[in-house]
């Protein structure tokens, strides 16, 4: 069976405004030192997935930049261009059609997001490898979940069932429920528990199941997007997506299918991931310096602790400042604790409420 990688690229990264942007957002930025996140998220599943085989959702404003510096193994044609948003179930289903249409037969289609951090490439693409074995030989949505190391209250979390469904080639469990982010209490009780895992957005499956799936929990966002699916490589086919796309219902996969199905089953990776989406997040790639830092800037500091201080070549100083964030694009500052990282989203969303575009 023919594999697919579906990236999702079209997210404007607003928590880690101001250096992300809605025509620069952080998956097409260089934050690692490596290479942009959405490159590294590609070479990260060869040997698994044909690179060729990457299909890449994004939206008409990140389009042309993206182009020109993903990676090159990926078929321009494979660039999926959404001209509105409407969430993830829409970007998955407008993939899983199009995959179908470029290879008639039924495929594995692994859903990637674009903005991951992984340290252990090795083991991830062994547990990449033994999902994919798994939504094989099944008619299951496969998920992969993290083991969590310290009580989150940044990520989404996976409860699972204690006793495994299957043992061979891995421990797979049946999915229990889908939980929001929680408050730091909540947080600590699922580490204890034991059975909670924390939700890293990757998802495995056949086409022909998720599609499935789609007929039985969003028959609306289905039956709307059919036109779309049956325009495919025809002459009609982006005067149909851009006439289509806006009447498409709003909603994610989690709560569209994932938090509805009784087929969705994970499998415990323990790879050094992490989920940058915030500034905050900075810490799982840079190690602090003694004075628990973490400066990408010019900067000279008295009496500075446990901060991150980003800059654009201009001198900044700080004195008396901890566990604060600082970040300096020329045109922008932010400035806020690092327990309110995950706020800086309602900034840009301030932004927008004041016309503000030009700072978005």
């Amino acid at each position: 069976m023919d594999k697919f990688a579906t990236i999702l690229a079209g997210g404007g990264g607003t928590r880690f405004w101001p250096l992300s942007r809605q025509e620069i957002p952080k998956q097409l930025l260089n934050i690692s030192g490596n290479d942009i996140m959405l490159n590294d998220t590609i070479e990260r599943f060869k040997g698994i997935i044909p690179q060729e085989n990457t299909v890449i959702v994004t939206n008409r404003t990140q389009a042309v930049l993206l182009e020109s510096i993903m990676h090159s193994s990926v078929l321009k044609s494979n660039i999926l261009i959404e001209p509105v948003a409407r969430n993830t179930s829409a970007s998955i289903l407008f993939a899983a059609f199009s995959i179908m249409h470029m290879n008639q037969e039924d495929s594995l289609m692994v859903v990637l997001p674009s903005d991951h951090y992984i340290t252990d490439e090795p083991q991830f693409r062994l547990t990449l490898d033994e999902a994919c074995t798994v939504a094989m030989e099944s008619d299951r949505i496969v998920t992969i979940g993290i083991k969590p190391t310290f009580p989150s209250t940044g990520y989404g979390y996976i409860a699972y069932d204690k006793e495994p469904i299957a043992v061979n080639p891995v421990a797979v469990y049946d999915v229990a429920e889908f939980v929001e982010k929680p408050n730091f209490q909540k947080a600590q009780g699922y580490l204890a528990s034991g059975n909670y895992l924390w939700n890293s957005g990757i998802f495995i499956w056949k086409t022909s199941v998720i599609i499935d799936n789609f007929k039985r929990y969003l028959p609306r966002l289905y039956n709307t997007m059919l036109p779309i699916s049956e325009a495919l490589g025809t002459e009609q086919e982006a005067e149909t997506i851009s006439r289509i796309y806006p009447l498409l219902q709003n909603i994610s996969i989690d709560y569209g299918i994932l938090e509805r199905s009784d087929e969705v089953v994970v499998l415990s990776g323990q790879f050094g991931w992490n989920d940058i989406g915030s500034w905050d997040a900075l810490g799982a790639i840079f190690p602090p310096d003694d004075a628990g830092n973490i400066i990408k800037a010019n900067h000279i500091g008295i009496d500075t602790h446990n901060s991150i201080i980003y800059g654009n070549g201009r001198l900044i100083t700080t004195i008396g400042v901890d566990g604060f964030i600082i970040a300096d694009t020329g045109d922008a500052v932010l400035i806020c604790p690092k327990d309110k990282a995950q706020s800086v989203k309602d900034i840009v969303d301030l932004l927008k409420e004041k016309g503000m575009l030009e700072y978005i």
